[in-house]
């Protein structure tokens, strides 16, 4: 199209080209170097001088644009406009705080006034106070459920503040709450109950493994029959220990005496058995093993077989007193001899006797110096049987030692404490 202008017109051809050189001149460009770049042009045609008139005639138009700003109004302006920012978020902040702080408010009130309208349900004869009946009859219609008296008493006193037993307006809560409370003690009940239920099988477990070890190991009263029994094992000591009492049994008089019958004839059938002191004694020692013998039969077999070995320590002694004095052509006096035995046999009959009466009356005779206290340390207890992972049912002797270290630790430290209590004391006297 604008080829088929510049045909028809050069003139327009030509002015359409110096308005676009001019267009991409700078601002600044002056007329007089316009005129001076169309003036070999100018005489071309009437009709081109009259258009390029007009051209230089015509004022540049001003730029609507502001001019470009300095460095330092432009760095200020960067400075200014985060500084705007931070203000304007800033106020944002305090108003949503307030906003939330209004919305904060609207909901408290809202909970007061349905706390101090359940307040007004719940006081029933509307004296500002709810009693514990009224708490009671209020939850139980509000959460249709039947309350105990426990868990009601349990409410009043969490919310109570004032402790007078009644619940005020201000010390009244929502029902949200009331309802929170009542679910953690009834979770708390639960908690209790399986507590309760837990233990009620240990203990169960206990007893049952109570029964099964004292079904094992025999430590209950002693019958008639065990009573009898349990005085047999004395015989044995009472045997080894008639060669102490040659002189009393051989005074003048001793043979009418029925006593000293008996032992002879139980003497003369108790010599008769060869070995007889060795086969009593693996068979007492054998036997007080049994767990199914009754308590105070082991017992006395035990503590015949220390008793019998105590008498080993007399003749002893006795024996190397007489070859030291021999190795010195000293001769003991008859009278020290016979004192002396007769002392050792009056108190292996002492000793007997003792034992003999507390086992017919069904006592325990732990009362023999340094011998009791041996055979207690090597007795069985209901605390050294364990039971396996199969049920089974065995003796641990370890068990009983940690035991008895334990409470030897446990009294070192009670005498430990007392002496600590009785230093203080002194300290603060």
């Amino acid at each position: 199209m604008s080829m088929f202008l510049c045909w028809l017109s050069p003139s327009y051809c030509w002015t359409t080209t110096t308005i676009k050189t001019i267009s991409s001149s700078t601002t600044t460009t002056s007329s007089s170097s316009s005129s001076l770049l169309l003036r070999p042009h100018w005489d071309t045609s009437p009709a081109v001088r009259s258009s390029t008139r007009t051209l230089l005639s015509m004022t540049p138009p001003s730029s609507s644009q502001p001019p470009p700003a300095s460095a330092s109004s432009s760095s200020s302006a960067q400075q200014q406009d985060p500084d705007d920012e931070i203000e304007r978020l800033k106020s944002m902040a305090a108003k949503l705080r307030a906003d939330a702080a209004k919305l904060e408010a609207e909901k408290a009130q809202q909970l007061a006034d349905a706390a101090e309208k359940a307040f007004r349900k719940f006081d029933t004869n509307q004296d500002g106070e709810i009693t514990l009946e009224e708490l009671k009859a209020g939850l139980e219609k509000a959460f249709k459920m039947d309350l105990s008296d426990k868990r009601v008493k349990e409410l009043m006193k969490e919310f109570d503040e004032s402790g007078d037993g009644r619940l005020q307006l201000d010390e009244f809560v929502g029902m949200d709450q009331f309802r929170n409370k009542l679910e953690a003690l009834s979770r708390e009940e639960k908690r209790l109950a399986a507590e309760a239920k837990k233990m009620a099988q240990k203990e169960a477990e206990v007893a049952k493994l109570l029964q099964a070890k004292m079904e094992i190991l025999n430590d209950r009263e002693p019958t008639v029959g065990d009573k009898v029994l349990s005085i047999l094992p004395y015989l044995f000591p009472l045997m080894d220990g008639l060669q102490y009492g040659r002189f009393l049994l051989g005074a003048e008089g001793a043979e009418s005496n029925p006593f000293v019958i008996a032992v002879a004839v139980l003497y003369a059938l108790y010599r008769t058995i060869p070995f007889s002191g060795f086969i009593a004694f693996f068979v007492l020692n054998f036997l007080q093993g049994n767990p199914g013998l009754n308590r105070l039969i082991r017992y006395n077999m035990q503590q015949a077989i220390f008793i019998d070995i105590a008498l080993f320590f007399p003749g002893l002694l006795s024996g190397l007193i007489g070859l030291m004095l021999g190795g010195a052509n000293v001769q003991l006096p008859t009278i020290v001899t016979q004192i002396s035995t007769d002392a050792i046999f009056v108190t292996l009959l002492a000793v007997l006797g003792y034992c003999t009466v507390s086992s017919l009356l069904g006592l325990e005779p732990n009362k023999v110096p340094i011998i009791s206290q041996a055979v207690n340390d090597r007795m069985p207890t209901i605390d050294m049987f364990e039971i396996d992972a199969k049920g089974n049912i065995f003796a641990n002797p370890n068990r009983r030692r940690n035991k008895q270290e334990q409470e030897g630790e446990e009294e070192e430290e009670e005498e430990m404490e007392n002496k600590g209590k009785d230093d203080s004391k002194k300290d603060e006297k």
